[in-house]
């Protein structure tokens, strides 16, 4: 398994965790769980598969089981693991096997990456929550992490970096705009 906390101290690695996940774009995902409060780093990439060191075309392509994911990581004294779980299945259609939106394939699966038992619960009490939210059951694979392999330089921060790019202003950018009234909703609750 591996996980990426490079840029923090050893102490403060021993107070953040991981949460990988994929729905669909790792573009759409990773914009989203920037936003989150918490949250201190996230990085696109691949996990699910069976190629080791995979390129974004080998994926896209479909043909190396890994999916997009994103890794988060994030401190668990401001946002909690089942959280994090809830604003994934939230933002995305979990219910679309092998798609989100015009994205088609394996590599667009709803995926929950779990590393170890703790997060294998939840997971799979997400799953179940969520199924008596939506409509279409739940088809969110959940699996171990077995690794994680960050994307090129280039997708990272994709969202922040290519605001003028068609897909992030078509796309991307509703998806944020949803979510950040979600969240003032929220914090006008409390």
């Amino acid at each position: 398994m591996s996980s990426s906390l490079s840029g923090l101290d050893a102490t403060a690695s021993e107070t953040f965790k991981t949460a990988v996940v994929g729905g669909g774009c790792f573009w759409c995902t990773e914009a989203i769980f920037q936003r989150v409060d918490g949250v201190s780093k996230v990085v696109s990439g691949f996990a699910g598969g069976d190629v080791d060191n995979p390129t974004y075309k080998q994926v896209v392509g479909g043909r190396t089981g890994h999916a997009e994911v994103i890794q988060i990581t994030y401190d668990p004294s401001k946002v909690s693991y089942p959280e994090l779980l809830d604003i994934f299945l939230e933002t995305h259609d979990p219910t679309t096997p092998n798609r989100q939106g015009n994205d088609i394939g394996p590599q667009y699966r709803s995926i929950i990456l779990y590393q170890d038992d703790e997060q294998k619960q939840a997971a799979e009490a997400a799953k179940q929550k969520f199924n008596g939210i939506y409509q279409n059951p739940v088809v969110t694979e959940i699996k171990p992490l077995e690794k994680f392999y960050p994307a090129e330089d280039y997708h990272q921060d994709y969202f922040a970096n290519n605001p003028g790019n068609p897909y992030c202003s078509l796309v991307i950018a509703p998806k944020v705009r949803k979510f950040e009234a979600r969240q003032e909703k929220e914090a006008a609750r409390k």
